[in-house]
C-alpha cells in the first residue's frame, strides 16, 4: 500500500515564517512554522487519507496484516528560523532509568521540571535542505576553545571561565566550565562573558563571535550563549547531515532540514531557552569528550539513491536523488517516503503509485519494496534502521 499522509506545521516560536510556505510553494501563514511530523507519534501523529479518518498512531493497530502497531522512527520537516535551545538526549539505559524514576515520584507528564516524557532514546539525524543550514553539534577541541576565550579578554568572569577551562582532562575542563556557567556562574557573570565576546574581534574565529552577536539578540544574556562558545560551529551545505548520538551537546541555529530520530519527546536543555534546565540531570548525560562535528556521510543504496544509516536500529534515511533517471530504493521496513523537491512518481513493486509534490508524503508498507521514483522529483525515505 501506498497512502498519503499529512500533517500542519507546529508553531513553535523558533520557526521559521516562510521556510516551509516556500517549499510547499504557498503563501506563509503569518505565524512561525516550525515543524511538521510525519510519524505516529502521539505529540502530532500523521493524518491518513485513506477513508478512515484515522491518525497514524490509530490507524497502525488497526491495519494488521503484519505491520507493526508503532513505528520506531519519526520523521520530521524543521524549519528554525531562530536557534533553538542547546539540547542533549539520554541513551536507551538512562531513558528507561530516568522515566521510571519519574514515574515512582509522581512528577506529572505534563509537568515543566519533567525531563523523560517516554522510556526511549533519541539519536537524530538532519539533513540540509537549505542552501546552508547552522547548527552546533558536539564540543569544540579544548585547545581551540582556549584559544577562543583567550580573545576575549581579561574580565573576571572571563578569566573564572578560563580557569575552569584549565584542568589538564578535558572532559574534565569542559564539565567544570558548564557546571559552572549553568548552575554557579550569576546573572552578572554571564553577561560580562557574553558582553565581551559580542565585543571581541577575531579573524580566526568571526564566524563564532558573529554567533554570539546573534544569539545575544535573540536570547539577552542567556548562560546558553556561553555554552555554545565551547561547541562546534557547524555549517551544512543541501545534502549535507550530522547524527546526534545520545549524549552531544547540540542545538539547531537557521534552515531547512528533514530530521530523522528515534520516536522519543526526551529532552534535556543547556541553555538558549526559557524552558526549565535541571543542571545536575544535565551534567549526567552530556559526553564532555571533545570531537569533531558529527558529520554523517551517505552510503550507496541503489540506481539514484544513497541512505544515511548510523549504525542503529530504530531508523535509516534513504534519499532518492532527484534526476531524470528512475531511482530504486530497497525498504527495510514499514517506511515514509517524502518529497522535498519537484514533483515525484513514487511506486512500489506492485505497480501502485502516488504523486507527491515538495512537502507532501506518503506511508509504504514493506510489502511494496523495491520503491523506485521517477518524474524528477526529489524524496527522502524514513524506514527502520539495521
Amino acid at each position: 500500500m501506498l497512502i498519503a499522509l499529512s500533517n500542519a506545521p507546529r508553531d513553535y516560536a523558533w520557526g521559521s515564517p516562510t521556510l516551509l510556505a516556500d517549499l510547499e510553494g504557498r503563501e506563509p501563514s503569518g505565524a512561525p512554522e516550525a515543524e511538521v511530523w510525519f510519524g505516529d507519534h502521539p505529540g502530532s501523529p500523521a493524518e491518513v487519507h485513506d477513508g478512515s479518518g484515522l491518525t497514524l498512531d490509530r490507524w497502525l493497530p488497526a491495519a494488521g496484516d503484519g505491520l507493526p502497531a508503532k513505528l520506531p522512527y519519526l520523521l520530521k520537516l524543521l524549519a528554525a528560523g531562530a536557534p533553538l535551545s542547546i539540547q542533549v538526549h539520554p541513551s536507551k539505559q538512562q531513558a528507561v532509568e530516568g522515566f521510571a524514576r519519574e514515574e515512582g515520584a509522581g512528577v506529572a507528564r505534563d509537568a515543566a521540571e519533567r525531563n523523560y516524557k517516554d522510556d526511549n532514546h533519541k539519536p537524530e539525524v538532519i539533513v540540509a535542505l537549505s542552501e546552508t543550514f547552522t547548527a552546533l553539534a558536539g564540543l569544540r577541541d579544548l585547545e581551540r576553545t582556549r584559544a577562543l576565550i583567550d580573545v576575549l579578554g581579561d574580565a573576571p568572569a572571563v578569566s573564572t571561565l578560563r580557569g575552569h577551562l584549565s584542568a589538564a582532562s578535558a572532559p574534565d575542563a569542559l564539565r567544570a566550565a558548564i557546571g559552572w556557567v549553568l548552575g554557579e556562574a550569576d546573572a552578572a557573570d554571564v553577561a560580562q562573558i557574553v558582553d565581551a565576546a559580542a565585543s571581541a574581534s577575531s579573524d580566526d574565529f568571526a564566524a563564532e563571535l558573529a554567533l554570539v552577536r546573534s544569539l545575544h539578540t535573540a536570547y539577552p544574556a542567556d548562560p546558553g550563549i556561553v555554552v555554545a562558545l565551547l561547541m562546534n560551529l557547524v555549517h551544512l551545505r543541501r545534502g549535507e547531515a550530522i547524527f546526534v548520538p545520545a549524549g552531544v551537546l547540540h542545538a539547531y541555529v537557521d534552515g531547512l532540514g528533514v530530521e530523522i530520530m528515534a520516536a522519543s519527546d526526551n529532552v534535556l536543555r543547556g541553555g538558549l531557552t526559557p524552558k526549565h534546565i535541571d543542571v545536575d540531570e544535565l551534567l549526567h548525560l552530556v559526553d564532555f569528550a571533545p570531537a569533531d562535528p558529527p558529520f554523517l556521510r551517505p552510503a550507496p543504496a541503489g540506481p539514484q539513491a544513497e541512505v544515511f544509516a548510523p549504525g542503529i536500529a530504530d531508523f535509516a534515511l534513504g534519499h532518492l536523488i532527484a534526476g531524470g533517471d528512475t531511482a530504486v530504493l530497497e525498504l527495510s521496513g514499514v517506511a515514509i517516503a517524502l518529497c522535498v523537491g519537484g514533483e515525484a512518481r513514487v511506486t512500489g513493486s506492485s505497480g501502485r503509485s502516488i504523486t507527491l509534490a515538495p512537502g507532501q508524503a506518503a506511508l509504504v508498507t514493506p510489502d511494496e519494496t523495491p520503491l523506485t521514483t521517477d518524474g524528477g522529483g526529489d524524496v527522502f525515505v524514513a524506514m527502520p534502521g539495521s
